[in-house]
């Protein structure tokens, strides 16, 4: 008791001597737009005191890095629900970290809604697809919260593309989100792209998709996706020959 007493002391001693500059920082923060961290009462409850103290000491990463490592072993006993309370608790931590963000979306939306599907323990298909989907939907938010803690984060924008491509085939949304990654300065070049085909799915869209493609055929990209995509949308929308792309040997 003797030396948890003396931990925390020295922990809120620190923490006091660090407060002028954590408080700039902050300031800082709200100025650049940044979210900042609410270290509250449910937090403490999740972390514990101890965990809670040395947060509030300016230690955020290294409690954030702590409960991470703790997340990887209840993923390897898959203890998928106490893995997500423990990601909720290392991204509210460190918002700003896209690779928590990501990592913990991708193991919820993929490996614990397979797991879902898979469980062999529930003998209802239905209630293994209903958990399933409900473990997308955790994948979801947590791209959408690291968006908001990371707008400008193009990364994130192409992985919640993704997910809405792959697991809820929802291809205008994932036309949406790929749109929006393209905008970023550090978006990959063949976002666009993506963006293009996922339209070329959407019903009434297909003019969108085809200025998108095009646009990227008139900038030299010859990828084989592409040239069929575009060659489809062409017979769909009755694009005069003369103005169709060029036939490959």
């Amino acid at each position: 008791m003797k030396r948890a007493a003396l931990a925390i002391l020295l922990l809120l001693l620190f923490g006091a001597a660090r407060l002028p500059l954590e408080l700039h920082l902050a300031a800082a923060q709200r100025a650049a737009g940044f979210r900042t961290t609410s270290l509250d009462l449910p937090l403490r409850d999740q972390i514990g005191q101890m965990s809670f103290v040395a947060a509030l000491s300016g230690f955020r990463s290294l409690v954030a890095a702590l409960l991470w490592i703790e997340s990887h072993n209840a993923w390897a006993d898959l203890e998928w629900g106490r893995m997500a309370g423990l990601f909720q608790n290392v991204t509210t931590l460190q918002p700003r970290s896209i690779l928590y963000w990501d990592l913990a979306a991708w193991h919820m939306a993929w490996n614990a809604s397979i797991a879902a599907l898979e469980n062999k323990d529930q003998p209802s298909k239905i209630l293994r697809e209903r958990a399933q989907r409900q473990y997308w939907e955790l994948g979801k938010k947590f791209y959408e919260d690291g968006l908001k803690a990371n707008p400008d984060s193009a990364e994130l924008w192409e992985k919640l593309a993704i997910l809405q491509r792959d697991k809820f085939e929802d291809h205008a949304a994932a036309a949406q989100a790929f749109l929006t990654a393209a905008d970023k300065p550090d978006a990959h070049g063949y976002v666009r792209r993506m963006a293009g085909y996922e339209l070329a799915k959407v019903p009434g869209r297909e003019t969108d998709a085809h200025a998108i493609l095009r646009a990227a055929y008139d900038r030299g990209d010859r990828q084989p996706t592409l040239l069929r995509v575009l060659r489809e949308l062409e017979e769909k929308l009755g694009v005069p020959t003369d103005q169709r792309i060029k036939q490959t040997p």
